[in-house]
């Protein structure tokens, strides 16, 4: 029993992580309006990305952050910050951060009198790790319920489900067609192998003929 939860949990985790990590970094949009932007000098944890409440006085290992601020149409709040990606990982090829936070700037607007406008970003929001979801673009919105839908990131997860099913379907043919042949001819060897010399001799016989025939077909 525990060798099934121990082989079930091998098989299921690296389909998690995976999961996880194409909902980290597909992008997502958000309707949201803008309330104000702001820059925050952050300390960097070890991973590179910025951390409120981390206690890092190194050299080069702070620098300046800047954010957008923005309420939900429940009213909740929302915070995203506005890096660049540059030419690496995840590759967005964002390099306009600030002329994001000018754009934000410029759709700043009131509960009484909101501006609605789509973000597109990656990334999640976790208060007690201090993580921000990275803003990408910003685009006018017609009204709290226009949110475009994400081709990217289904795409990318109908990618990986197929996937997942090639290599399942491969797994399967290679155990039924390769594996299992193997073990049972191994299993057969040793039997004949442990056998009298008179069964030993003609099964010798007998995997040296097919060997051959088997040659001669090529």
């Amino acid at each position: 029993m525990v060798g099934h939860i121990i082989g079930w949990s091998l098989r299921i985790t690296p389909l998690i992580l995976a999961v996880l990590f194409l909902n980290y970094y597909l992008p997502s949009y958000d309707t949201v309006y803008i309330v104000g932007t702001d820059v925050k000098r952050m300390d960097v944890g070890a991973s590179g990305a910025p951390r409120e409440g981390v206690a890092n006085t190194a050299v080069g290992m702070t620098r300046d952050v800047r954010f957008i601020n923005a309420v939900w149409p429940d009213g909740q709040p929302r915070v995203y910050r506005n890096e660049e990606t540059g030419w690496g990982f995840p590759w967005y090829f964002k390099f306009d951060s600030g002329n994001l936070q000018t754009l934000a700037q410029r759709y700043t607007s009131t509960e009484e009198a909101p501006r609605w406008v789509v973000v597109k970003h990656y990334g999640w929001r976790i208060e007690f790790l201090s993580m921000f979801p990275n803003a990408v673009s910003l685009e006018p919105a017609a009204g709290p319920n226009d949110t475009p839908f994400s081709w990217q990131r289904a795409i990318g997860f109908l990618l990986f489900a197929l996937l997942v099913i090639a290599l399942w379907r491969l797994w399967v043919y290679f155990k039924n067609e390769v594996w299992e042949p193997f073990l049972a001819r191994l299993e057969l060897d040793q039997r004949f192998e442990n056998a009298n010399s008179w069964w030993r001799q003609i099964w010798r016989w007998l995997k040296a003929s097919f060997r051959d025939r088997v040659n001669t077909a090529r």
